[in-house]
């Protein structure tokens, strides 16, 4: 019955010699040079058995421990000077520098291995073309116009009324919001669905007049029924009527006045 063995593939021959350390448990500091020659030169035996192709650099680290372990056998001279003796250096110490920077290489590789392995099981697509399910952008019924502006033009009416001098009687005149609402849609449509800001007060326009007709138009834009702009700075504004419903049609339940 023939004796098989199995012969782990290494990438060179420090890699070996990491397999050989580890796998005997043994300091990498302070390696036992004449053991470790030993099972290398053992290793190189089986790939010559089986006829497996040895490279240059399995036969130069081969030649290299042979010759940190003579160095390591040959019987050291008296030292001279404590100081010069303890300064000696150590046949092995450019072998364990070597073994120590394969190590770290040889770690980050195998991380970055996982990492590769662990994205391959994730699978991702195009992303989808989610542009219709964006909604129309909604029309700004005061684009162009800052609140500003309606305010200095509200204020001009209102100072037009104080300085009138007239003397009157007195009498209460109310007029809902929603009321006013209904007139100024009605004479939007008259006036062929635009009318300057300034035609909607009559000439003896009260205070409270004025505050009503200013709720309903800011109440209409709300509503998007109506739309308000300049042609140019400190021009009068004009309001554009863009609903296409009939008057009689307006749900005067969204009014919340």
């Amino acid at each position: 019955m023939s004796v098989q063995y199995k012969l782990e593939k290494f990438e060179g021959p420090l890699d070996l010699l990491l397999h050989l350390i580890d796998k005997s448990e043994i300091d990498i500091y302070d390696i036992p040079v004449k053991e470790i020659t030993e099972q290398y030169m053992e290793y190189l035996k089986q790939m010559e058995k089986f006829e497996l192709e040895i490279t240059s650099e399995f036969l130069v680290m081969a030649a290299t421990l042979l010759s940190i372990k003579s160095k390591m056998l040959l019987p050291k001279p008296p030292p001279i000077d404590l100081e010069l003796d303890e300064d000696a250096e150590d046949p092995r110490e450019e072998l364990v520098r070597k073994l120590i920077e394969y190590r770290k290489y040889k770690t980050i590789a195998d991380h970055l291995r996982n990492q590769e392995l662990e994205r391959s099981l994730i699978f991702s697509k195009e992303p989808d073309d989610l542009s219709h399910f964006i909604s129309d952008t909604v029309e700004n019924p005061v684009e162009g116009l800052h609140l500003a502006d309606l305010i200095i033009a509200f204020s001009k009416i209102i100072k037009k009324v104080e300085k009138r001098q007239s003397v009157a009687s007195i009498r209460r005149d109310e007029i809902s919001v929603k009321d006013r609402i209904l007139e100024m849609m009605g004479y939007f449509k008259k006036r062929e669905s635009k009318v300057l800001f300034s035609t909607l007060f009559e000439n003896e326009s009260s205070r409270e007049f004025i505050i009503v007709t200013f709720l309903g138009l800011l109440e209409l834009m709300k509503m998007k029924k109506i739309i308000s702009y300049q042609h140019s700075s400190f021009d009068d504004i004009v309001i554009e009527y863009i609903d296409k419903e009939e008057v009689h049609e307006l749900n005067t339940n969204e009014i919340d006045y």
